[in-house]
């Protein structure tokens, strides 16, 4: 039943939010993948998610469009390519969207299942129950689950790679081994940061045989390792086979590296992308790489851009980098405070209870994932924008944390037994609350501990509240209010508003987009003025995002070139989801905000 309400909800939510930004690149890119055979478009992102989005998207025919279609390994030519796809499908291409949403929901259901069934066999069945009430409500989950962007996809191969390498560990059978490869190689195929599992499942491996196997067991290590080793380069054989084995065993030699891991070149921050090889001049020149040619060119591409930075924003902040606190920030405030509660409960218990835990080597399996993929991500500084890169880690947590209900096992029931019960139902009722009051905003859910979704926008943006997921709600509200005309919006998806019905112009600049001779020679062209308006959250905060312009073009919306700031200064009389606020500017109001900023009146005839 609990199945069937979580597919439930997947569901509706696909229906119910348009295409976020990531979406965009990712179809038109998994199509190409299908149509064409070829693996260098979006190559940022393993290919698994998005194949299994574009299959049922292949047959239903789309109209596809190449043209600008760009291999070279200094060009992202996914952004022009998703809005030329837009553009051939037009409407239709909506539908496209959700059906390959629906596609990637059995995803989310292997990742409630692992979940389930792992806290089962560690701490009871109760406890896997908690653990898969844990997944199915996490706004994280609901919110991601629901696209077929990678993020919360790859977390449910990253639990089941790990639940089947702890089979293995437990077992040491040859055929949990293939088993544990094989799932291992699909982890790889849908997110790149999973890469920190080979270094995890080697280092796991040692520290769980070492009290067993001590260190007079030779044979019993070679035959562990080598077991051990048949499993990685199974994973590796299924990575190349999920690329179609292209471009794989290339000498190394022949690649062209753009980031300064691989090129060995300074780092660059302009638009202009040097490119070199650092090893082409060594002794590792002729050895072949055993991945495919875009697998690791899309790690050299992701590197790039950690290496170089993008402005972030965090707590109403913006820097040219990031925070290694960002994550663990993010995570307080947009995971439900009950669920922080179990947490707690399940440290404490774990501290001082006795009955609860599992064996500690049993307990390293399921923590060590959790703590290195947070170690892992809020690592990488170049810049914090996203805090769904950390959602592969929460299933760990989740099961993990199940152990809080094996206090409802023990005897005889004390007080102090009777108050931890209490606490659980309690926690898990008000985690489960307060993730679905935000539904089918999952995307944009903020915990009581900043005021809710509400106030999200001054803590994170981007991703974590406003990704594009809003234009069916303004939509909705577009033609509810005929009087709202004409009508003035800046969005910061990738989706046309137009494509979904909604006719509008950008919003005039604020003063910072202005000189002041040029506010005072032409009031009319510089903001505030009288009006109703639209602003994405991001824009309110002059976040660097493009935002269409009304007439099948894009205008810049980057730093002083085009400043919404302004309409911090107004209170909004609606809004679309969370991430969308709609403004009725007077002209009273209007002229108090510009007298604010030092702007000439407008005339009230």
């Amino acid at each position: 039943m609990l199945f069937g309400l979580f597919t439930l909800l997947l569901a509706w939510s696909a229906t119910r939010n348009s295409p976020v930004v990531g979406e965009v690149n990712h179809l038109p890119a998994g199509l190409s993948h299908l149509f064409l055979g070829r693996f260098d478009l979006f190559r940022v992102n393993p290919p698994l998610v998005r194949m299994v989005a574009a299959l049922p998207v292949a047959l239903m025919q789309p109209a596809t469009n190449w043209e600008q279609y760009d291999a070279s390994p200094v060009v992202r030519s996914d952004l022009v390519v998703g809005q030329d796809f837009l553009n051939a499908n037009g409407f239709r291409s909506l539908r496209f969207f959700t059906v390959g949403r629906w596609a990637c929901i059995p995803f989310s259901l292997l990742g409630g299942y692992i979940c389930l069934r792992w806290a089962r066999e560690l701490y009871g069945t109760a406890a896997g129950f908690v653990a898969l009430v844990l997944w199915c409500s996490c706004p994280y989950i609901l919110g991601h689950g629901a696209l077929f962007t990678p993020d919360a996809h790859s977390a449910a191969i990253a639990v089941t790679a790990l639940y089947c390498f702890w089979r293995w560990l437990r077992h040491a059978e040859f055929t949990e081994a293939v088993f544990a490869g094989i799932v291992l190689g699909l982890a790889e195929l849908a997110k790149f940061t999973l890469l920190i599992f080979y270094p995890l499942v080697v280092l796991t491996w040692f520290v769980y045989r070492l009290p067993a196997y001590g260190f007079r067991n030779p044979g019993r290590w070679l035959r562990d390792g080598g077991m051990l080793m048949s499993m990685v380069c199974l994973s590796i054989v299924v990575i190349n086979l999920g690329y179609g084995c292209e471009g794989s065993l290339r000498p190394i030699a022949e690649y062209q590296f753009q980031s300064q891991l691989f090129s060995g070149l300074a780092s660059n921050p302009g638009p202009a992308r040097a490119i070199g090889n650092r090893f082409a001049h060594t002794w590792a020149a002729c050895l072949p790489v055993p991945v495919p040619a875009n697998f690791l060119q899309g790690i050299d591409t992701q590197r790039l851009d950690f290496e170089r930075g993008l402005p972030s924003y965090l707590g109403g902040e913006w820097s040219k980098h990031g925070w290694w606190y960002y994550y663990l920030y993010a995570l307080a405030i947009k995971m439900p405070l009950g669920t922080w509660c179990l947490v707690a409960l399940a440290l404490a218990v774990t501290v001082f209870g006795r009955g609860y835990s599992a064996s500690w080597r049993d307990e390293m399996v399921v923590l060590m994932p959790f703590v290195v993929i947070l170690v892992f991500v809020s690592s990488q500084t170049g810049f914090s924008i996203h805090s769904r890169y950390v959602i592969p880690a929460l299933p760990f947590l989740f099961v993990w944390t199940g152990k809080v209900v094996r206090v409802f096992e023990m005897h005889p029931f004390t007080n102090w037994r009777v108050a931890i019960a209490t606490m659980v139902c309690f926690a898990l009722a008000w985690s489960v609350g307060s993730s679905l009051s935000c539904y089918p905003h999952s995307l944009s859910y903020f915990n009581e501990l900043v005021g809710g979704p509400m106030n999200g926008h001054y803590h994170l943006l981007d991703s974590n509240i406003a990704w594009g997921q809003d234009l069916f709600f303004l939509k909705r509200w577009y033609d509810d209010h005929p009087n709202a005309r004409p009508f003035h919006l800046a969005h910061s998806g990738l989706i046309d508003p137009r494509l979904a019905g909604i006719e509008f112009t950008l919003p005039p600049v604020g003063p910072a987009s202005e000189t002041p001779q040029a506010a005072s020679t032409s009031p009319k062209k510089v903001g505030p003025l009288p009006g109703w308006y639209a602003i994405d959250v991001n824009h309110l905060h002059g976040a660097e995002i493009g935002a269409a312009n009304g007439e099948g073009g894009w205008q810049s919306v980057a730093g002083d070139s085009y400043d919404l700031t302004y309409f911090q200064r107004f209170q909004p009389v609606a809004r679309a989801g969370y991430s969308i606020y709609i403004y009725h500017i007077t002209l009273d109001e209007a002229n108090r905000v510009r007298r604010e900023l030092g702007l000439p009146g407008l005339p009230t005839d």
